[in-house]
This record gives structure tokens, sequence and C-alpha cells, in this order.
């Protein structure tokens, strides 16, 4: 308690998930939106409607190999009475002058090549003699091969209706409709709609900056021995990792030891590409949790952090603040390793996708079953447990148990099964709420 006040300081009070996670979105301020050339704009979110701005395809092209045809000319074909027509010449992909197809004629035309005036259906090679004067073809003969296939004639053993595989100019969009609209992912199939469209760049939300660090003097990198006391640092590899799969470019800092000049120096050398600062360990009530220690002392120009406590296990200590010269956000997470994971899907991920101008900045909550019970939940906390969801039985499996240091036991789930407030006991078959995880 403030002793002059009475009031309760932010670092005393016991703040909610939701509160927290409200408070730190409220305070972003997502950048503007940036032109990109299409493949630098592939995982960003489009930042404006676009409207198609020309047919299409653009023209009447054909969807077979075979020969542009007027539809009465082979309306009585059949194998034992072929309709014959004269062979005008070809009509390949890209052609410009077309010939003329009038009665009794047929061009030579290749998939994708624009259907010649006169025309009004495609028979397909198969139904047709291929002009060598034989049996039905199976395929056309290369024109370096056989030039002559080009002219003289071809016999039509079906008929042929009129707009037979014949694509539409417009059939696919027609100018001035919608193409895309603002928010949605670019992702293959948009950027290929967007190059057919003629369009080389794109208005988007560019993905966030994120850096992340671990603390700790008994950090140790992957592949390098560990001595008395020492252990892998891994929270940084996860972080960065589910940065990158939640849309970000995100970058990872080596450990940084428990020494307050050192972890100031570290994020400042970070201030001129960071978007996003985010740290683990250090943020508790421990004599050596430097993160605490060194962002609580900030000076007024470098901005201001604040720790605090919320009503949620794993994660309890929480920090989050806007610091250095731009104000860039930072949260400190905690350090032991299920407590980074599940405060980095519950805030940090939430942060990115909102800078990122993302549709879905929270994860989806479903229902399922528990297969198990779930014993011991601290009332008064929000418990966040791992879990293996089966969609289709509608089911989740408990996996590991409420310990924020089984790093294996999250390696193995893919769910997180929350368990409320005010439940400190849930029996084996009771429904609850599910957080799916993974890319999406």
């Amino acid at each position: 308690m403030n002793g002059s006040t009475g009031q309760t300081s932010p670092s005393d009070r016991l703040w909610s998930v939701a509160e927290h996670l409200d408070d730190i979105l409220a305070r972003l301020r997502p950048p503007a939106p940036v032109r990109r050339q299409l493949l630098d704009a592939q995982g960003c979110v489009l930042a404006e409607d676009l409207t198609v701005p020309r047919p299409l395809p653009g023209f009447d092209n054909s969807s077979m190999d075979g020969y542009a045809v007027r539809a009465a000319d082979v309306a009585a074909a059949t194998e034992e009475a072929p309709a014959t027509l004269a062979v005008l010449g070809d009509v390949a992909a890209g052609s410009g002058a077309l010939p003329t197809v009038g009665p009794g004629r047929a061009a030579r035309i290749m998939t994708g090549a624009p259907v010649p005036p006169g025309a009004d259906a495609v028979v397909p090679v198969e139904w047709t003699d291929g002009g060598t004067g034989q049996g039905p073809a199976a395929t056309m003969r290369a024109h370096s091969a056989a030039p002559q296939d080009a002219a003289g004639e071809v016999r039509v053993h079906r008929p042929a209706t009129a707009g037979a595989h014949i694509r539409r100019a417009g059939s696919d969009a027609d100018a001035g409709e919608p193409a895309l609209s603002a928010g949605t992912v670019l992702g293959p199939t948009q950027l290929g709609l967007l190059a057919a469209l003629g369009l080389d760049t794109v208005m988007v939300h560019r993905r966030p900056r994120v850096v992340v660090l671990s603390t700790g003097s008994e950090l140790v990198p992957p592949g390098e021995p560990l001595g008395p006391g020492q252990i892998h640092d891994s929270n940084s590899f996860q972080l960065t990792a589910a940065a990158r799969e939640a849309g970000a470019l995100a970058y990872r800092v080596g450990a940084v030891a428990d020494d307050a000049e050192a972890l100031r120096t570290a994020l400042e050398d970070q201030y001129a590409r960071a978007d996003v600062l985010v740290t683990s360990g250090g943020v508790s009530v421990g004599a050596y949790d430097v993160v605490k220690e060194t962002l609580s002392d900030l000076s007024a120009e470098h901005g201001r952090v604040e720790f605090r406590k919320l009503a949620m296990q794993p994660g309890k200590p929480q920090g989050f603040g806007l610091i250095g010269p731009d104000r860039i956000p930072l949260l400190a997470l905690p350090g032991n390793p299920v407590s980074s994971y599940v405060s980095f899907e519950l805030f940090v991920r939430p942060v990115i996708r909102t800078l990122m101008g993302h549709p879905e900045v929270h994860r989806r909550t479903v229902r399922a079953r528990v297969t198990a019970p779930l014993g011991s939940s601290p009332r008064g906390r929000r418990q966040f447990l791992r879990g293996v969801h089966d969609p289709v039985a509608g089911t989740v499996t408990p996996v590991g148990g409420s310990g924020s240091h089984l790093i294996k036991a999250m390696a193995h789930a893919d769910a997180l099964i929350v368990v409320p407030e005010d439940v400190t006991e849930v029996p084996a078959d009771a429904t609850v709420d599910v957080i799916p995880l993974g890319p999406r």
C-alpha cells in the first residue's frame, strides 16, 4: 500500500490475465503501412482493399489442346462419319494475329491460346485424328517433327456444343469486382492472384521485428559443455521460434548475465532494429532478478516498465513497458521454460498479431472433454495446463504436471487446458476450455 494514499500500487495488486493483456494492447502504436514488392509481402497482412483492374482472363482462350471450330460444322460428327475440316494453321499461347475460322475450317489451338474469330468451340485433339488421316489421336505431334499437321485436313470424330472447352473472358473475375480485402494474409495463392492482375507491389502492414533476450548467469549456449550449476539456454530459441511462427521477423540475442549494466547495454544495442523486445528471466522477487532491477530504475527519458503479479499459473510475475527513444514495447517474461512459453502465447503473440494488422489477434478457444482428472488448481489463479487435443473425438488429454520447468511435457503438447480462477478440481470427462496451439 502507498502510505500517503492508501491505494494499491500496480506492482502490489493482482492483475487478471485479461487486464494485463488489455493494458498492453491499448498502448501499442501499429506502424504505418508500407509498399512492398510481391515476394517481399509474403506473410504480411494486406493494408488496402483491391479490386480487379481488368477481366481475368482477359480474352476467350482454350482450355484444351485441340482445334478451334464452328460448333455447327461438327454437330453431326461420329467415329463412323467424321467431320472433315481444312486446317488454317496453329494458334499458340501468346499468338497475336489470328486466323478467321470460316465454315468448314479449323485452327489447331493450344491450351491458353486465344480463340480465333469465327470459332465458337474447341474440340480436344483426342476427339480427332490429329491431322494424320488415321484413328483417334492421343496427342499432337511436335510442330518441329510434323509441321504438316498445322495445315491439311483434320477429321473430327465427336460433336462439340457452342462454348465447349473455351474459358470466357472475365469468367474468373470481372473488372471492378473485389479481388482481396484489407486484412487478408498474403500467402502463395494470394500473391499469385495479384501477379495475375498485373500488380507488382502492394500496401501491407509490415511484419514486426522482435528481438529476444534470455537473462541469467547460469545460461550456456547449446553445443557448449555445462559447468557446475549451469543449464543450456532454451528460452531464447523457444521464444524466437514462437515469434517467427506468429508472423514476426524474430532475432535471438545471446544470453545476458545477471548484471544490470550488461543488460542495459544489450537492450540499448537493439533499439535500432526492434519493434518489440522480449526478455525472459529475472522478473520475480529474488536478489538476482536483474531484469526487474534494471528496468524498474529506468530514467524518465528511457521510458517506464511496470512489474506486475498476475492471477495465473504458470507466469505470475510479468513486466511490460515502453522503452527507448521510440518507446518500443518490452515484455518481460518469467524464466521457467513453461512459464515463458505460456506467457508468450497469452501476451507476446497478440502483440505481434496486432502490430502486423492480423485479423486473428487471439488464439481461438474450443471446448473439449478432459480424459483425466485435473487436481490442485490454486483458487484465485487461472491455470494453464499442457494437453494433447483431439478435435475429432472432442477430447483433451493432460501432458505432464503443472510444474513450470517441465519443458519436455510442453514439447509433447499441442494445446493449453484452461482451469478458471474459481475452480480447484476438474473431474475426468468434464468439459473444459482448450486453446489449440500451432502455426495458425
